[in-house]
């Protein structure tokens, strides 16, 4: 594991990815850009049952989505499950926003996980879908396996870190890893996070983790001994 300018680099089986300050990963090898989370709609989904959040949360996660694209160049695009935050979120992308993903989708290879929270919802805007997608020695699914899985890539756990130091403590969303398998934060606007020390992190990683901790502008790693409960 290594700081490269703003990000973390480390690898996973045979393969180098670098875990960007945006909450992404890519893997420079095979030029492929892996989200996870986004939960598009949730906030509309949350109209619907009389709560209301500012209905914006879709636009930003894809114009975040848009500046990556646009620096990275990506020839492959996985959205790691919970693409959006229920099965209807498809149909209720106003016209800016669908938009703006065909054209996104229209650039590149666009790959999308079964996630809980969406299944197979996202198959109706084109593009591939898979429950677990093979990249090389990395294995791609939405809920982390709860064996052994050297190279294993997940979401779902929205991992956050609670990092203390120098008479103060922040939290912040980050990867977690042990350096055989990892899970990424949500990517999405309205996502909250789950504490990496909490207990369902435990069947993950037995001996701990490393967080890899989403500064402003650059990925900190912050080693198991420095992480805290909420």
């Amino acid at each position: 594991m290594a700081i490269v300018g703003a990000t973390v680099e480390m690898r996973l089986g045979d393969t180098l990815i670098a875990a960007l300050p945006d909450g992404a990963l890519w893997v420079a090898e095979s030029k492929t850009l892996i989200v996870s989370d986004l939960h598009l709609e949730k906030g509309s989904s949350y109209a619907l049952r009389g709560q209301m959040l500012p209905p914006y949360d879709t636009h930003a996660a894809l114009m975040k989505l848009t500046d990556m694209m646009l620096r990275l160049q990506p020839e492959i695009i996985v959205s790691l499950g919970d693409s959006f935050h229920d099965g209807g979120g498809p149909a209720r992308m106003d016209a800016r926003d669908r938009e703006l993903l065909r054209l996104l989708m229209s650039r590149c290879d666009w790959v999308w996980v079964e996630g809980n929270h969406d299944g197979r919802a996202p198959e109706a805007l084109g593009g591939a879908i898979h429950d677990v997608l093979h990249l090389g020695s990395l294995v791609l699914r939405h809920h982390p396996t709860e064996s052994e899985a050297p190279g294993e890539i997940a979401g779902h756990l929205h991992p956050c870190a609670k990092v203390t130091g120098r008479g103060r403590s922040v939290r912040r969303r980050c990867f977690a890893t042990d350096g055989a398998r990892l899970v990424m934060p949500a990517f999405g606007a309205f996502t909250g996070g789950l504490n990496v020390c909490d207990e369902a992190f435990a069947h993950i990683f037995p001996n701990g983790a490393t967080a890899l901790v989403l500064g402003k502008d650059r990925v900190l790693p912050a080693p198991n001994e420095r992480l805290i409960g909420d």
